[in-house]
């Protein structure tokens, strides 16, 4: 089965780091636009931040300046490097593979859980 396996989630304080990784499982990550999603306990998934084939980046305005996608060629993985982290930061973290302008997402993980205590 196609898909993405995530890792990297955790429970930090207030202010602290996480770095999450994406491998594609059956692809390759460097073919793809690469997405990181989050979803909380009652509300809807929300596209966190992209990165496109060529490398290009966009976020979710409420992570800009404290998380960066990448993505590692040598260990095919998209990586998501989050900073100052708060408590809102909460969620279900998912990757998925897109299309060539990020629109459509597919290959979707089960998901990594990142908790951010006060």
């Amino acid at each position: 089965q196609v898909r993405s396996v995530e890792s990297g989630g955790g429970s930090v304080q207030t202010g602290g780091s996480l770095r999450l990784s994406c491998a594609g499982s059956g692809y390759i990550v460097g073919s793809y636009c690469m997405g990181w999603f989050r979803q909380a306990p009652g509300k809807t998934r929300e596209k966190v931040a992209t990165i496109d084939r060529e490398g290009s980046t966009k976020y979710e305005d409420s992570v800009k300046g404290r998380f960066t996608i990448s993505k590692d060629n040598a260990k095919r993985t998209a990586d998501l490097q989050m900073n100052s982290l708060k408590p809102e930061d909460t969620a279900m973290y998912y990757c998925a593979a897109g299309d060539r302008l990020c629109d459509t997402f597919w290959y979707w993980g089960q998901g990594t859980q990142v908790t951010v205590s006060s």
